[in-house]
């Protein structure tokens, strides 16, 4: 839940279609970007039937050392009958495993990097609370309805080739004990919980004097450092599922690859601005020029620091060209009216004009303090206007300031579609503007920015709002560098439609 305070939140695009995050992201769900998998040998039945007979040993020998008490707390029924509640996820019907609903056990198909990718989608889609082992990246993560509340490294897993091995799978969690004994080697695990059988996720073990195990592979185990363990177990109830992803089948080049939009650009954002859920994005970390989106923390530096109702005299028009000119000498003007002629016409007469009421210098200090103050580690302003090709950001750091302005400056993208905010003073005095920002044929418009320059390209930030599974939601679409805005604007919401079920 947003609080109000700069989001501390890191987004960053997965470079390959097997790529899964290895940073902290809260609600992320980025699909491979296009045209950037990798060509291995293909799977065959043999491999498969090999595979499945290998995991159904593991699956044997689980259950005979359960059932022989072999130092195992409380072996727990995983018949599939008794889960309900899980997001389905239809795949391909021309693949092994055609039109699978998600259920709990052993499940070879989570092997697939793509596979799995799109079964945490689904539970992210469906706000699921659940655990993700990631035993390819070494990483698990705990997902609180769907957003990422932990994230902590695997030290290590079951020895791949072992009958140990933990296998890919969709599984929930049994028993939870503080200390449990493992029989096995001899050793306590502190935190630990169980899922299928005999497997646990638990702290560093010891020994009953104390001494620490070497490091190495654990025996079936998911093993974390012991504080990593202890938070993990806190947050964690008896049956919440475990999505277990180990990438075994190395030597099969077919994906479970999303469609991405072939866009005009190749720095574009997709994204649920309530939740940070990346639904599409591709460099999210590239500094590139912004243009005039660079007016969006202009208007929010000006409504930061002027009051909104204060009525300027125009002793002066700034010597730089505006599309449409519209300050005149000897005007009286208020800050509304200029922020309206900043957002809906992108004026750039009006935001030096702006930043000459505080102090130019003293102006674009402040928009780089609060680019730092919000967390935009690739941001730099060097004007007010965007003009300069120095204004330089980042999709990732452009999905940070629109859910500040989102959350605490809403009003401006009433603006930005020249609509006269209710509880301002004062009215537009220009009349009706010519909105650069809008786009034909497009309704669910609320708000946002555009720009355009030979440096920057084609540039945007625009706020939509859409039913999604019968729910409102505001998605974002943020674009740099585009040769054709439009039509990129139009191919990302077709593949919001086309994907999630959005309703325009």
């Amino acid at each position: 839940m947003y609080t109000g305070q700069p989001s501390n939140r890191s987004f960053r695009v997965i470079s390959k279609a097997h790529d899964i995050p290895t940073e902290l992201q809260p609600g992320v769900l980025i699909p491979a970007a296009r045209g950037r998998t990798e060509a291995v040998p293909p799977l065959t039945v043999l491999s498969v039937l090999g595979k499945v007979t290998r995991v159904m040993l593991v699956f044997f020998l689980t259950f005979l050392v359960s059932v022989g008490g072999l130092g195992f707390a409380g072996y727990q029924d995983m018949s599939l009958s008794s889960f309900k509640g899980l997001p389905l996820l239809p795949v391909s019907a021309d693949t092994l495993f055609a039109a699978a609903p998600l259920q709990y056990g052993i499940q070879v198909a989570l092997s697939q990097p793509d596979f799995f990718a799109e079964t945490r989608a689904a539970f992210v889609a469906d706000k699921q609370t659940f655990i993700e082992a990631d035993l390819a990246k070494m990483v698990i993560r705990y997902y609180n309805d769907g957003v990422v509340t932990f994230e902590a490294p695997i030290a290590s897993k079951g020895k791949e080739g072992s009958w140990w091995e933990t296998p890919a799978g969709l599984y929930e969690i049994g028993v939870k004990e503080e200390n449990h004994f493992s029989s096995f080697g001899s050793v306590y695990m502190p935190w630990s919980m169980t899922f299928q059988g005999n497997f646990f996720i638990h702290g560093w073990p010891y020994y009953s004097d104390g001494t620490p195990v070497k490091e190495g592979f654990s025996g079936g185990c998911i093993r974390l450092r012991s504080e990593d363990a202890e938070a993990l177990y806190k947050l964690v109830d008896v049956h919440t599922p475990v999505l277990v992803h180990e990438a075994d089948f190395t030597n099969d080049s077919f994906v479970y690859e999303p469609k991405i939009p072939e866009l005009e650009t190749s720095n574009y954002l997709i994204a649920d601005i309530q939740n940070s859920t990346v639904l599409a994005a591709s460099d999210l970390d590239s500094v590139v020029p912004i243009a005039s989106v660079t007016k969006l923390m202009t208007a929010l530096i000006a409504v930061e620091y002027i009051n909104l109702d204060k009525d300027v005299y125009v002793s002066y028009v700034p010597g730089v060209t505006s599309v449409i000119p519209r300050l005149q000498v000897g005007q009286t003007v208020s800050m509304y009216s200029l922020l309206q002629l900043l957002l809906v016409e992108s004026s750039n007469e009006a935001a030096e004009f702006i930043a000459g009421i505080v102090g130019r210098d003293r102006f674009i200090v402040l928009m780089n303090e609060k680019a730092g103050a919000l967390g935009l580690t690739n941001t730099t302003f060097t004007d007010v206007s965007g003009l300069d090709q120095g204004n330089v950001s980042s999709v990732g750091d452009l999905l940070r300031l629109a859910q500040y302005i989102y959350n605490n400056r809403s009003f401006i993208l009433e603006l930005s579609v020249d609509q006269d905010i209710e509880t301002a003073y004062k009215k537009g005095q220009f009349g009706k503007l010519e909105n650069f920002n809008t786009i034909e044929g497009i309704d669910s418009f609320i708000g946002g920015k555009v720009g355009d320059t030979l440096a920057a390209g084609q540039t945007s930030v625009s706020y939509h709002k859409l039913e999604v599974k019968g729910e409102e939601r505001i998605i974002v679409i943020i674009l740099l560098g585009s040769e054709n805005r439009v039509a990129d604007i139009r191919e990302l919401l077709d593949y919001m439609t086309d994907r999630f079920s959005v309703v325009r």
